[in-house]
């Protein structure tokens, strides 16, 4: 076979390439189009992406406006938009229900700007992923026990904010949950006769949460373990601080029932660590 002449060759490749190139037009349009692997953000401007994100939560669209704040704060990082991109990220991913991507947003926030004047609500932020988490007490605390550290946050760095309010309301809220928690507990060890174990509970219930509405019940029920325990001191010292606390409530009616049915009245014995710890809201001392 002959060898093709440099000519023939010539125009070989250049049918060839034509053919690769006409080829490559049917595949990915006729060059007219978008490459399809480019940056879709790039050669944007930061209030055009972050106009963008503010359109899609308003679409109801929160978790795709997030991704978008998100991709603002990688091709603007040193914007000042960047710093907006992150509060509203945050927010944004929370009114999805996609509590970690808040909680994250939300801490970067606060680790890149903890002085900036949206570090309250960005700390406010992340205890409310966790308050909105908090389940009924037959279950796990853990999202009730985050919530209240990082509301306490709020409170304790942020004590003139706007948000140390609401923060302090839900962390009454929580505390009221973590101590229904304990009294759920400790009924159930009240119920099989595991008084010590009870005991225990309740005693955490009034040094832990004694500005719960569950207080009045524990100081009840400690009267009903000591009484079965034979600790008469213990019983009437929990009738007698019940019923100086609390001496309008149910609580207190059912208590000093009981202390009729054993020939005992209250009287407080002022060393109990029942005294103390109810000392200690007015006081403030330690147990």
């Amino acid at each position: 076979m002959r060898r093709p002449t440099c000519r023939s060759a010539l125009r070989l490749a250049t049918v060839a390439a034509l053919g690769l190139s006409l080829s490559a037009c049917s595949m990915f349009g006729d060059g007219a189009e978008k490459d399809p692997f480019s940056d879709p953000y790039a050669g944007r401007s930061a209030a055009e992406i972050y106009a963008q994100a503010e359109a899609q939560l308003e679409d109801g669209e929160a978790v795709a406006a997030g991704e978008t704040l998100e991709e603002l704060e990688r091709v603007h990082p040193y914007s000042e938009w960047a710093k907006r991109a992150m509060i509203l990220s945050a927010y944004a991913y929370h009114q999805a229900g996609e509590m970690d991507r808040a909680r994250l947003a939300a801490q970067r926030f606060i680790d890149f700007f903890p002085s900036d004047s949206e570090a309250p609500y960005a700390q406010y932020l992340i205890g409310l992923t966790w308050y909105d988490e908090i389940v009924d007490v037959a279950r796990d605390q853990r999202s009730a026990r985050k919530a209240l550290e990082e509301l306490q946050k709020v409170v304790s760095r942020y004590p003139g904010s706007a948000y140390a309010r609401e923060a302090q309301l839900k962390i009454d809220l929580c505390n009221d949950q973590l101590a229904g928690k304990e009294m759920m507990i400790g009924r159930y060890y009240l119920g099989q006769a595991k008084r010590i174990a009870a005991i225990n509970r309740f005693k955490t219930v009034l040094t832990r949460y004694q500005t719960t509405s569950h207080a009045p019940e524990a100081l009840h029920r400690l009267v009903e373990a000591y009484l079965e325990l034979g600790l008469e001191s213990e019983a009437r010292t929990a009738a007698a601080v019940l019923g100086h606390n609390f001496p309008g409530s149910d609580w207190y009616q059912a208590s000093y029932a009981l202390m009729q049915g054993a020939d005992l009245a209250p009287f407080e014995d002022e060393e109990s660590w029942i005294s103390r710890a109810f000392r200690q809201i007015t006081t403030g001392s330690t147990l």
